[in-house]
């Protein structure tokens, strides 16, 4: 059966290992007029000492699961699950899937030579700016960066889900960690 394609950038879905799996959420600042950052995102720590948007060949941090700020318009508390691209807000927080021990869900963006030996593989991400009708993150796994020795994620696993876990066919969903995890990494921003 062929596999969907709706890409929803780094989705977690537990940790490695045995531990207990809370999934909390680390908070961080985001700077007031920063670009939009979709539901998903993967988002890199900044030398401004907030976060944003991260790219390929970005060190990760880990992806953007919703922001907090006080609306400049009506001086409310508000949340969202996406960042629009400049809201003036001052306060903004962003709640970010960090763990470096998180495992995610993501799709590829076309067909692995043969995708069960890609597992255990590295590669890097591609970057799409998400859908604008419901803000949700169109990252995909960069399946022509495979290499054994770096990449921003390491594969670990085909996704259960029966809708995208087809290895012959395009847009399969993998299991990956993040391999050039931010909180992993001796150098600072």
């Amino acid at each position: 059966m062929a596999n969907q394609n709706s890409p929803f950038g780094l989705r977690a879905i537990g940790k490695v290992g045995q531990n207990d799996d809370n999934q909390g959420l680390a908070e961080f600042s985001i700077a007031a007029s920063a670009g939009a950052t979709y539901f998903q995102d993967p988002v890199k720590a900044l030398n401004t000492g907030t976060i944003g948007v991260a790219g390929a060949g970005d060190v990760l941090l880990g992806t953007l699961n919703g922001v907090f700020f006080t609306a400049t318009d009506t001086q409310k508390p508000t949340f969202a699950n996406n960042l629009k691209a400049g809201n003036t807000a001052t306060d903004i927080v962003g709640f970010v899937s960090s763990d470096p021990y998180e495992r995610f869900e993501i799709q590829s963006d076309n067909t692995l030579a043969s995708a069960q030996t890609d597992v255990f593989m590295n590669y890097d991400i591609n970057y799409t700016a998400g859908d604008s009708a419901n803000y949700v993150s169109a990252v995909q796994l960069d399946d022509s960066t495979t290499s054994s020795t770096s990449g921003q994620l390491k594969v670990i696993g085909v996704s259960k889900d029966i809708d995208n876990n087809d290895l012959g066919a395009s847009h399969v969903n993998f299991v990956v960690t993040i391999n050039e995890h931010f909180l992993k990494q001796v150098a600072g921003v």
